[in-house]
């Protein structure tokens, strides 16, 4: 039985070619679209998961209280000192490591040489982290000071195919280190990712002060595996007050939170968690199903469209005895024929689209077929598809009476039929309109972030990170790029201006309460021409001039620091900073230095030549950039040999901060457009059903004298309606959304009338076109064609 029913599906499949192609095409779509949708929610969602143990991991994360005891502010930034007390003082804790951030540092192997991501860390991270050792003992890998572990492609670029264990490696030009394990390389959706890894032991030879135990020092990051079946809200309430025992005014609380959440569920707002990424993957989790939920609607519309050509079939079958479980089994065979046709050419479909795919997220997502759960998924995924998409057809076609099919009166439908599948297809515009209205909005807050006025002149600025010789030779350095006319004017500061980086606490200025000294501040050590450099507007005074030796103690505030002081007019005001007392001597106003999305904290630029880290150049707008860049590169590559250059356009990396953002527009835009075509899709099929229904109707109408364009009104009306009611569900749903969306950002964009208008008229629009092709062809045929049949 089986053997025939897979035969009549094969020549109904052939028979009908073109609802069969709109079959297996929309299903196709609606498989590939969910399939790429999933891949990048299980990146996401397998984030710090893939090792083994890793519930047991969690990361020290801090509480900043304000001087009333509320918690304004929660980081993942510790002192130096929470890892050793941790192990020491808590018995669950199996193992604690301490994280220093190396950044892109040089590593060098005779002629070949990199920037790469380096990491200093305890040598418990190797019992907390089970990296795979490719070579070395990961026992006594970070035992020894100066030693390095690499990962595999590090190792490759630096000893090619050679045996890297036990060679010696350079490091920023000035240690040699051994290199004493070689690891797999770490998976792209990991928090703590390196190219390579040194002893907290080194990170303390390079930097003295690092030696010093520090509770209120924010620099690093804790990473402690705990016990199997710990009791983590006990381990919590010890380590409260544990940094005020330690540090009488230190106004922080520590406590644990499993590293494996922290990249869906890393927001804190009072101290709480607030979800985080967790709400894109909601999103994306319900747009997947959505297309696979509309492409199976789909399916269902176009086999009930095609009721008049089965019912016979049904009915003659019946006459000879069929029972209605055979039909029913042979319309699932069917069915389920039709879905591995549509999986196999989304498989096909996904392949060919997912390097352009990873290209336009920026990341690197792949289907790996050796992974048995992959095809256990695509099994369920099969047997869902199939049930969802030919339950409907199997029951109703199957359900014919023999009689009253020969006699044309079994597929006459019911109000409960015709009402089911515009149900079925008001629902599939209800998500249609939300998506595109989720759309343009998402779209609409990324450009009003986009074009906040940045407070500094992005244009023709570049930095280059001050790294080797252009410490000591700065000066020499600056004089030679402003020589050459590449740049008019540069500074150097202890980081970036296009990413926020340290804050401080305890800043002193007249008139200010006790709490006061609880208001953290954003801060940037500097010397000359950061302003000018940067483009900064001055509210008052000025900056740091090489024409005044007493610079050298004195700082400029932001706009938002002066009115936090109460200061009406701040220059020249006596402050302390860090203990020293300062004068202050401009005040200029605010600018975006971490999310745009965010209000800054209050600033202080200081002065100070010797911290150093990065500098930043402004470039000359009469050259060519490729003049400018070319010019930089080799004046830069002259004065520090060792490095190569890595010059960075400040607007890119300002840009960057948009990325998050960027992704949810990307996959909105693109997957909201197939849920589109995948909708009008099942509109035709829709369509395609009543005008079948209404062959008779239509030809004694034109007998009578109706025209084409009666016809069309006749059949185009009742879908104009079923896309308003689809309109007035849709619309307070998606704005119900997209204001809960907004809420999460401090700056944020209206969800203006012509967002609503636009999206109904569009989808409207589009429904129009769809139902008016199906509508003319049933209006413009021959109404002999369709009384013959009486």
């Amino acid at each position: 039985m089986f053997k025939l029913n897979f035969k009549i599906a094969l020549r109904n499949i052939w028979k009908n070619k073109t609802s069969s192609l709109i079959n297996i095409f929309g299903l196709a779509t609606g498989l590939a679209s969910c399939l790429m949708l999933m891949l990048y929610v299980s990146y996401e969602w397998s984030f710090d998961k893939q090792a083994p143990g890793a519930a047991q991991v969690y990361q020290v994360m801090t509480n900043f209280e304000d001087a009333d005891g509320k918690i304004n502010s929660t980081s993942d930034a510790t002192g130096n000192a929470v890892a050793q007390t941790l192990k020491q003082e808590i018995p669950e804790v199996l193992a604690s490591a301490r994280i220093g951030y190396g950044g892109q540092s040089l590593l060098a192997k005779s002629e070949n040489s990199f920037k790469k991501e380096a990491k200093f860390a305890d040598p418990d991270l190797l019992k907390i982290y089970p990296y795979e050792f490719i070579e070395g003992n990961p026992e006594k890998a970070l035992s020894s000071p100066q030693s390095v572990v690499l990962t595999e492609e590090t190792a490759k670029l630096l000893f090619g195919n050679d045996r890297a264990l036990n060679q010696t490696v350079r490091f920023n030009n000035q240690t040699d280190l051994l290199v004493t394990g070689v690891i797999k390389n770490l998976p792209v959706n990991s928090s703590n990712r390196f190219d390579f890894l040194m002893p907290w032991s080194f990170y303390e030879v390079l930097y003295s002060w690092v030696k010093s135990p520090s509770w209120t020092n924010f620099n690093w990051q804790t990473i402690v595996k705990l016990n199997e079946g710990a009791d983590v809200a006990l381990i919590n309430k010890k380590l409260h007050g544990m940094v005020k025992r330690k540090e009488e005014r230190a106004n922080t609380e520590h406590f644990l939170y499993p590293l494996s959440d922290k990249h869906l569920y890393g927001k804190f707002v009072n101290g709480v968690n607030a979800g985080g990424e967790i709400t894109q993957i909601y999103l994306f989790t319900a747009l997947a199903l959505g297309i696979l939920l509309i492409a199976c609607i789909n399916f269902m519309n176009m086999a009930t469209a095609k009721s008049e050509k089965r019912a016979k079939e049904v009915g003659i079958k019946k006459t000879l005895g069929a029972q209605r479980s055979t039909l029913i089994a042979q319309f699932f065979i069917e069915s389920t024929l039709l879905t591995i046709m549509s999986v196999t050419i989304s498989i096909i479909i996904v392949e060919m689209l997912l390097p352009a795919f990873n290209h336009l997220l920026r990341i690197d997502l792949q289907i790996n077929y050796a992974n048995p759960a992959y095809w256990i998924g695509m099994i369920i995924c099969i047997t869902i598809t199939s049930l969802i998409s030919g339950s409907y057809p199997a029951l109703y076609l199957s359900s014919f009476e023999p009689i009253k099919v020969m006699k044309k009166k079994g597929i006459s439908s019911s109000q409960f039929k015709i009402s089911l599948r515009q149900v079925l297809v008001v629902t599939q515009f209800v998500f249609t309109i939300v998506l595109i209205i989720s759309t343009m909005v998402i779209y609409r807050q990324i450009s009003y972030i986009r074009d906040r006025p940045v407070g500094y002149d992005i244009a023709q600025l570049a930095e280059v990170p001050q790294e080797g010789a252009l410490f000591d030779k700065f000066e020499h350095y600056r004089s030679a790029l402003l020589k050459s006319g590449a740049v008019v004017s540069m500074s150097q500061s202890s980081g970036s201006i296009s990413k926020d980086g340290s804050s401080f606490w305890n800043f002193e200025w007249p008139g200010m309460a006790e709490k006061d000294k609880q208001v953290v501040f954003n801060q940037i050590a500097t010397a000359y021409d950061f302003v000018k450099t940067n483009g900064l507007k001055m509210v008052a005074g000025r900056e740091f001039s090489r024409e005044f030796a007493s610079d050298s103690a004195t700082v400029m505030i932001s706009s938002a620091a002066a009115k936090v002081m109460g200061l009406k007019d701040p220059v020249g005001t006596r402050v302390k900073y860090h203990g020293n007392e300062v004068t202050v001597i401009g005040v200029f106003k605010d600018f975006i230095w971490g999310s745009p999305y965010y209000t800054e904290k209050p600033m202080v630029i200081a002065f100070s030549k010797d911290w150093g880290g990065q500098i930043t150049l402004r470039l000359n707008a009469a050259n060519r950039i490729s003049h400018n860049v070319e010019l930089i590169k080799r004046i830069t590559k002259e004065i520090n040999p060792a490095y190569p250059v890595a010059l960075k356009f400040v607007n890119e990396l300002y840009a960057d901060k948009l990325e998050k953002e960027r992704i949810l527009g990307v996959l909105s835009n693109l997957f909201g457009g197939l849920a589109v075509f995948v909708s009008c899709l099942g509109l035709f099929g829709l369509a395609s059903y009543s005008a079948e229904q209404r062959t008779k109707e239509f030809g004694v109408r034109k007998v009578l004298g109706a025209s084409v364009a009666n016809i069309m009104q006749l059949l185009s009306v009742s879908f104009m309606k079923m896309i308003l009611i689809s309109a007035l569900i849709g619309v307070p749903v998606a704005y119900l959304l997209m204001s809960g969306w907004l809420r999460n950002f401090d700056f944020q964009t209206t969800i203006s009338g012509w967002i609503m208008a636009a999206a109904v008229l569009g989808t409207g629009l589009i429904a129009f076109i769809t139902v008016s092709l199906q509508a003319y062809k049933a209006a413009v045929a021959n109404p002999v064609d369709s009384l013959k049949y009486e």
